[in-house]
């Protein structure tokens, strides 16, 4: 069983999975995109971390390497890159390539890794950056089946349930389906928040009361703390920015429109999220288009 794991890319994400990895036995060995970066390195190493100074020197020294980037540029020179993996040399590794980026650009560096002996598994994560703290993230892993089972120990160690999907990618499009219903449910929470308290209702009534019911969901439950709150200083506690969500978000418009799957519900929702930029909340929190619906509805707490 592996016990010695690289994780490279030390953001919201990839720290709390490293964390918890450490807390279920799990030697972890890391450093940020494509570089080291000091602050975060120090902070796994305060945890039990090892450190590290590049993709390089943890390929060098694991079997498995988690991967939790921001973009397909930060991937490139992870993988490519001057002291990326492949400057390593090694050819018995496999990569759990766990961001949400476009197929087409996960099946082409998947065939650079390929071409030189490294296996790559699309396995995108289901779950906020809160959610990653309480290991409450569930995995979509797809590629080589052997691959695959030999990482269970991996995806045991951060994430409460993890799903073999099959060939290659369809990790990825499960992703596209399940964040396609994250952005809906957000903002349907959002404008549930807004019609009820226009009406008169306490958010913490409206929050206690629906989580309960038929009406709940599990964004409704993750972000409605947020809500509920409502204020900047809330919406600032970002577990996903709505400007990492807006690239999200055309990943799943680009894969529809690739199949002429009208998404009417996705398309209105997209639009709350736009708002949300164009009011300067973009480094809040996505739960923020609650305010943007406050806005429109003429609301003021």
């Amino acid at each position: 069983m592996t016990k010695k794991v690289g994780m490279i890319g030390l953001g919201i994400m990839g720290s709390s999975m490293s964390a918890n990895m450490i807390k279920d036995g799990l030697t972890v060995v890391g450093c940020d995109s494509p570089q080291s970066n000091a602050e975060k390195v120090a902070a796994l190493e305060k945890i039990g971390g090892i450190g590290a100074a590049s993709p390089r020197e943890i390929a060098d020294k694991v079997e498995v390497i988690n991967t939790c980037l921001p973009s397909v540029k930060a991937l490139e020179d992870v993988v490519s890159g001057e002291n990326g993996i492949l400057s390593s040399r090694r050819r018995d590794l496999i990569v759990i390539e766990s961001s949400t980026f476009p197929l087409e650009d996960k099946f082409r560096i998947f065939n650079v890794l390929a071409d030189n002996g490294i296996v790559m598994l699309d396995c995108p994560i289901s779950g906020t950056g809160a959610q990653a703290v309480s290991k409450d993230l569930s995995i979509y892993a797809s590629g080589d089946r052997k691959a695959y089972e030999a990482c269970v120990a991996v995806f045991n160690g951060y994430a409460r349930s993890h799903y073999y999907l099959g060939e290659f990618g369809n990790g990825s499009k499960m992703k596209y389906v399940a964040n396609l219903l994250v952005s809906i449910h957000n903002v349907s929470a959002a404008e549930a928040f807004v019609l009820g308290m226009k009406a008169g209702l306490a958010a913490e009534d409206i929050y206690r009361v629906v989580s309960d019911g038929a009406g709940s969901s599990r964004m409704f439950e993750v972000r409605g703390p947020l809500m509920v709150g409502g204020q900047d200083e809330d919406y600032d506690k970002a577990t996903m920015k709505v400007d990492i969500w807006q690239k999200d978000v055309k990943i799943i418009n680009d894969f529809a429109n690739s199949l002429d799957c009208p998404t009417p519900l996705f398309a209105a929702a997209a639009q709350l999220y736009r708002a949300a930029m164009a009011q300067g909340r973009a480094k809040q929190d996505t739960a923020s288009v609650c305010s943007v619906m406050e806005e429109w509805a003429r609301f003021k707490r």
